[in-house]
């Protein structure tokens, strides 16, 4: 029996509210800035609701959700024009009030990093997403994913340099329900 429009919408209304908070901070996470952040997750919940009738039938609409905000981080990231770039100064950079030096520092080398690097390193590590859950939302091979979560810890090494980073007390203490 097909569902009400009425019907649809509730539901897709229910599972957005449910879900942004989580989106938006891996939009963050992607992006670094609160408001694009903001945006890139709008455009992430309009696709999906676009076509929320088949995704709702599915097991993992959750999945297919983040699938569609890498995606349109990636394909945004790649559409931008060097005019577009938004300038040095991050006026909205939010940080918790503990550790606040190494999570800025951590955002900002994160933010340096190639859209795709930044988007295989935040589904693997921010989001606990395996090689082949990773590569399924990305679109790509478990070999792409591999070669760019190895480029892209290279590429944090190689910012990061000699920033002293208590990896045994900091790294291990953040999750991605903080974030």
């Amino acid at each position: 029996m097909s569902r009400s429009a009425a019907e649809l919408e509730a539901s897709f209304e229910e599972f957005a509210r449910s879900r942004q908070r989580q989106l938006r901070r891996a939009a963050y996470l992607l992006c670094g800035d609160w408001h694009l952040a903001e945006d890139l997750t709008q455009a992430a919940l309009a696709k999906v609701f676009a076509v929320w009738r088949r995704v709702e039938r599915t097991e993992a609409p959750d999945a297919y959700t983040r699938k569609v905000l890498y995606r349109t981080f990636v394909d945004e990231t790649r559409r931008q024009r060097w005019w577009e770039r938004p300038g040095a100064h991050q006026y909205d950079v939010v940080a918790a009030p503990q550790d606040s030096e190494l999570r800025l520092t951590l955002l900002n080398a994160l933010r340096q990093l190639p859209a795709r690097s930044r988007a295989v390193l935040v589904l693997r590590f921010w989001e606990d997403q395996s090689v082949e859950e990773t590569a399924a939302a990305l679109g790509c091979t478990t070999g792409t994913v591999k070669s760019q979560t190895s480029r892209g810890l290279a590429a944090l090494r190689r910012i990061l340099g000699d920033t002293p980073l208590d990896r045994e007390s900091h790294v291990t203490s953040y999750t991605t329900a903080e974030w």
